[in-house]
């Protein structure tokens, strides 16, 4: 059976937080407590921003500036519900929304 999502994804960086806490813990933290299906983090090996440089897990101390992905597949539905916050936890972020198939 075939079945029509959502697919988000939020740009962050390691240093961003929401009240004092990694806003990417804070976010599946909140997708749990919601009900969501689930949602994971993926931790890129380099990346850049306009507001920044090229960063890399090749130099020593990064800074807590490498890119972290996090993202969730969901009903239309539960991600309506819970975008308004996800837009105020990561403020000034990259948030994409993509109309996905589950095929398996």
């Amino acid at each position: 059976m075939e079945r029509h999502n959502k697919l988000v994804s939020v740009w962050i960086n390691e240093a961003d937080q929401w009240h004092k806490k990694p806003l990417h813990l804070r976010i599946l933290q909140m997708l749990y407590k919601e009900g969501l299906a689930g949602g994971t983090v993926v931790r890129a090996v380099a990346g850049f921003t306009s507001t920044g440089g090229v960063y890399s897990t090749s130099l020593v101390d990064a800074g807590g500036k490498l890119p972290l992905v996090v993202q969730f597949v969901d009903t239309e539905e539960n991600v309506a519900r819970v975008l308004p916050l996800l837009r105020e936890m990561a403020q000034g972020r990259l948030i994409t929304l993509q109309d996905i198939e589950i095929v398996g």
